[in-house]
């Protein structure tokens, strides 16, 4: 495990928490962030070579229970998600739904960013 894993991942951002919330089936990524709760995450918005945006995201992975003392933390995460249409789709499977069988809810506790921007509209 000595060595950077990169994999997409599909999340929603929590201004009120500062944090990242993000789903996954148990596998490497999961098993790479138990260890290692330490993560970067890249978001890139791309409209062309002359305007994107790319931000940077350090922070730390908590692993969201199936239990009562989540249970709010849960219905936020769930929340958020609903606000984008088939949102599940990328993980193939929706948590707190009936086939949510080894599906982990987490969430980035975002502790620093950076990004950068370009935006031109002198382009020919």
């Amino acid at each position: 495990m000595n060595q950077p894993y990169v994999v997409p991942v599909s999340f929603a951002y929590d201004p009120r928490q500062a944090c990242l919330f993000s789903f996954s089936a148990i596998g490497k990524k999961i098993e790479w962030m138990r260890e290692n709760p330490n993560v970067c995450v890249e978001v890139d918005d791309v409209d062309d070579r002359f305007n994107w945006t790319t931000i940077v995201v350090f922070g730390r992975f908590d692993e969201i229970a199936d239990s009562a003392e989540d249970r709010d933390l849960r219905q936020r995460a769930l929340h958020l998600f609903n606000e984008r249409s088939q949102w599940w789709l990328p993980g193939a499977a929706k948590p707190g739904g009936s086939d949510h069988h080894g599906v982990v809810l987490y969430r980035i506790h975002i502790d620093r960013m950076t990004g950068r921007r370009t935006v031109r509209s002198d382009v020919p």
